[in-house]
């Protein structure tokens, strides 16, 4: 199931704005309806105004009327196996459990999965503070 997820971020990433780091990322959600929602990393001159691949793709999700992530693939054209930045981790976890799986991918495909609790493994926790 994830190979669609690696195509769709990949998709994405051939869309990234990227012309001060040089540095293309592509992420792709799948939601609680089964639909996939992708993003690539936006940047712009006035750093650090640009944003990364996966708030992008959030916010597709949650425009769409989803809320939750079952799973997501994030690719770099120039890292593999990059995972999402700190930021980004806290915002994945918004939406996403501890066990949700992100899968790392390469130009070939899904190379590593690590669970969000993996990521992030003492992010906030909205059931706490929200």
């Amino acid at each position: 199931m994830s190979h669609d997820l690696f195509e769709a971020a990949r998709a994405a990433m051939a869309f990234a704005h990227a012309p001060y780091s040089k540095f293309p990322v592509g992420a792709a959600i799948r939601a609680e309806d089964g639909k996939i929602y992708a993003g690539a990393n936006i940047e712009n001159l006035s750093f650090p105004q640009g944003w990364c691949a996966e708030p992008t793709a959030i916010s597709h999700m949650i425009m769409a009327g989803n809320r939750k992530i079952v799973e997501m693939a994030v690719i770099a054209e120039k890292l593999p196996l990059c995972p999402p930045c700190g930021g980004c981790r806290q915002k994945i976890a918004e939406f996403a459990t501890a066990g949700t799986p992100i899968y790392l991918c390469d130009e070939t495909g899904v190379k590593k999965t690590m669970t969000m609790e993996e990521l992030l493994p003492h992010g906030f926790a909205t059931d706490v503070i929200g």
